[in-house]
């Protein structure tokens, strides 16, 4: 049973399940909702442990089975943790899963641990069995527009809240910019919060004084505020990558990857297919098809021949060629790049003009 990562409390506080499965690439809330099963194990009498780690394609499956049924009237209730980190058991592991939770045993306790998972993988029979037996968390980091929210419920937690109206959500907002992407970082700085001020409201300048600036940033996260027209987080992102030391070739292939996209879906809208056949033109799947969604409309074909162009500029610049009318900079051609990107998607297409018909006399 799929179960929010924020209903692990209250489920625990109503009895333990036979098998927990954490799946997701947040390794804060990963960690938190480890510590808060064993914890009620541990509270519901389950003082033994034991840890299996899969590793390579010729792990002894037999060892886990074995620990599970090696139960008698003098033994005490275990925890058991699988941890897979590459998310991927094998057949030989799919197939132990699928009779482990077969064969469940009594006063056991079952942790599994995993990385994010695809579709497929979620919808394999391993992770059925897992899933059926018990229930399953989903892990995902906390996206930009929700991490006011989390950071805001974090503080209270330890008694502590900004300020209220515009100049709260301010403190939060700029909280937020410092942390994006750094969960576990996020989590140190509203700990030092607490060490350095007592509970009750917040300032703006206590928290501006406080917290370090520990964001992190990839580059499927650029793309997306670019196509979300979210020039300054955008622009923060970018330079971000820079101070990181992230390739600019690779920056630059993943904006120019989606361009050409947003070019094949310009020209089915222009065919005049309905935008769901423009997207599956474009191959806009999941985010991105929400992302080119609210694109496509703004942009022209002729806004977009010209973003190519000077994509093909940029290219040659980011692999050391020059441009007499493009800076000599790497990240500085991405940044007129993707601020040529903002300007096109955020202005609309001029409509086009009918053409005039004269009557005949």
């Amino acid at each position: 049973m799929q179960v929010r990562p924020e209903q692990l409390e209250a489920r625990l506080a109503r009895g333990l399940d036979a098998v927990y499965t954490l799946h997701g690439d947040e390794p804060l809330l990963a960690q938190e909702a480890a510590d808060a099963i064993r914890a009620a194990a541990r509270a519901a009498g389950y003082t033994e442990r034991t840890v299996f780690t899969v590793s390579g394609a010729h792990f002894d499956w037999s060892g886990v089975l074995g620990a599970a049924q090696a139960m008698n009237l003098f033994a005490a209730a275990q925890i058991i943790e699988i941890r897979i980190p590459s998310g991927k058991p094998g057949k030989e592991g799919s197939e132990a899963l699928q009779r482990y939770c077969e064969r469940l045993a009594p006063d056991v306790l079952t942790l599994v641990q995993l990385p994010r998972l695809d579709f497929q993988q979620q919808k394999s029979g391993w992770f059925s069995a897992l899933d059926g037996a018990g229930v399953s968390l989903r892990l995902e980091p906390i996206e930009r527009r929700a991490l006011p929210a989390w950071l805001a419920q974090r503080l209270a937690r330890q008694g502590q809240r900004v300020m209220a109206g515009d100049a709260g959500q301010r403190t939060l907002g700029f909280f937020a910019d410092r942390v994006e992407g750094n969960l576990l970082a996020a989590h140190q700085e509203i700990q030092k919060l607490a060490l350095l001020h007592p509970p009750g409201e917040l300032s703006f300048e206590q928290v501006e004084a406080a917290v370090l600036n520990v964001a992190r940033y990839d580059i499927p996260k650029l793309v997306e505020a670019l196509w979300s027209g979210q020039s300054t987080r955008a622009l923060r992102m970018l330079d971000g990558l820079q101070a990181e030391g992230e390739s600019a070739v690779f920056v630059h292939w993943s904006i120019s990857e989606d361009l050409r996209a947003l070019a094949r879906g310009r020209a089915a809208l222009d065919n005049g297919k309905p935008m769901p056949l423009a997207l599956k033109d474009a191959r806009a799947w999941g985010t991105k098809e929400r992302l080119f969604e609210r694109v496509l409309p703004n942009l022209a074909a002729q806004s977009l021949a010209g973003l190519l162009d000077a994509a093909s500029l940029c290219d040659g610049i980011v692999k050391g060629l020059k441009h007499p009318l493009w800076p000599l900079d790497p990240w500085a051609a991405l940044r007129r790049l993707v601020l040529m990107s903002l300007d096109a998607t955020a202005t609309p297409p001029a409509p086009r003009r009918a053409p005039v018909r004269m009557a005949l006399q």
